[in-house]
């Protein structure tokens, strides 16, 4: 067993070892889960450190973690993950409420000029210097014993974690942009990103938008059993429905079960079990009005004076992003700017694109602001 990290799988050690962090400012967390058989995701490791004392947790072998609980609900310590959309619905599903305050390092790498949604492995390598080994990622963490190599590989992403935080608040406290991502962890901690509303799920089905009348209705209710069967039975949505089965329930309107068999993407077994609910669901969804597309899943399009006035707010995003050592694209995509012309929602009026250049855009959209040219340079200025 390597030296420098303890593995826990007794609740005495745990307690021992989570009575050591009281006192942390911050934790660097990670966890190993399992979902391809389930609706929630199952936890199997959990790795944590405070820069010096890194354990791999084993919540399989423990089974009271009220101590860790304690600890990673602690108001007092900041909690760092790196992409922690999923490691967050492992806490919800535990406690009703995602541990806080929080801090995300994929949120902050754009604010330090790295790509959104830059990977861990990229920004461990960018930032540390050292390329992750890719040896276990196809591990099954629930299987035991874990041999040494599979808990090095574990531990790892919390020991770079901790010191890619460090890095990250020293380089975002001199540039005074630190709590410039306070909205966006605030953000993290809404209940409805854990628990989405089962009758808006239907949005994510990609085709939704070509349907319309009873046909969307349709969709729309059986996007929604689908979810709320899926939670009952904690099993994966698509091993009931997959998206192309509803699609064509929805065009079809099947109103017995030999057609219910009959289309394609059905399990012979799903079939069985849900074809009597599935044809009230269907029968019941026709005599209601669906709920209607959005203007943004209806793709409004651009006319010619929409493009130009994108274009010409795309040299403010250019100059704006060289002035902060930012990309173009992270500051604020050319999608975003149509969004804003659009009147449709945009990240550039979030958080801190909003000081950067949102407000700046909102006014130049408005007539609050007009761009000259002196001396060959873009200048903005007030309208007077």
């Amino acid at each position: 067993m390597p030296e420098d990290f303890i593995y826990i799988d007794s609740f005495s050690t745990l307690t021992d070892y989570c009575d050591q962090l009281k006192k942390a400012r911050w934790l660097a967390i990670d966890t190993e889960f399992e979902r391809e058989k389930t609706y929630y995701p199952e936890l199997a490791l959990l790795q944590m450190t405070d820069g010096k004392n890194a354990a791999v947790i084993d919540p399989i072998a423990i089974e009271d973690l009220t101590p860790l609980m304690d600890l990673l609900y602690d108001p007092g310590i900041t909690k760092v993950f790196h992409s922690a959309r999923q490691d967050l619905e492992i806490f919800f599903n535990l406690k009703g409420a995602v541990p806080t305050p929080l801090f995300d390092t994929q949120l902050a790498a754009p604010l330090l000029g790295f790509n959104e949604q830059i990977g861990y492995a990229n920004l461990v390598k960018a930032l540390i210097g050292v390329e992750l080994s890719k040896s276990h990622t196809r591990t099954d963490w629930k299987r035991r014993p874990l041999n040494e190599g599979q808990l090095r590989y574990a531990i790892d992403d919390v020991v770079y974690l901790a010191q890619i935080y460090e890095k990250m608040v020293d380089q975002l406290t001199q540039l005074d942009r630190l709590d410039w991502l306070d909205k966006d962890f605030e953000a993290m901690t809404h209940p409805e990103i854990y628990e989405p509303d089962s009758s808006q799920v239907w949005k994510r089905i990609r085709s939704a938008n070509r349907l319309k009348g009873k046909k969307l209705s349709v969709l729309q209710a059986l996007a929604k059993w689908r979810e709320e069967t899926a939670r009952k039975e904690n099993r994966p949505r698509n091993w009931l429905l997959r998206d192309d089965a509803i699609i064509d329930m929805a065009h079809q309107l099947p109103d017995n079960k030999g057609a219910i068999f009959s289309i394609k993407g059905v399990h012979e077994r799903i079939a069985r079990k849900h074809a009597a609910e599935l044809l009230k669901v269907i029968a019941e969804a026709q005599n209601n009005e669906p709920q209607p597309l959005s203007e943004k899943t209806r793709k409004q399009s651009l006319n010619t004076q929409q493009e130009a006035l994108v274009d010409a707010m795309m040299a403010i995003v250019r100059l704006r992003a060289e002035e902060n050592n930012l990309s173009p694209v992270v500051l604020a995509p050319r999608k975003e700017i149509e969004h804003l012309v659009l009147n449709d929602v945009s990240v550039v009026n979030s958080s801190w694109r909003a000081k950067m250049i949102g407000d700046e855009l909102n006014a130049f959209i408005n007539g609050d602001l007009c761009m000259k040219i002196i001396d060959q340079q873009i200048q903005l200025t007030s309208v007077t």
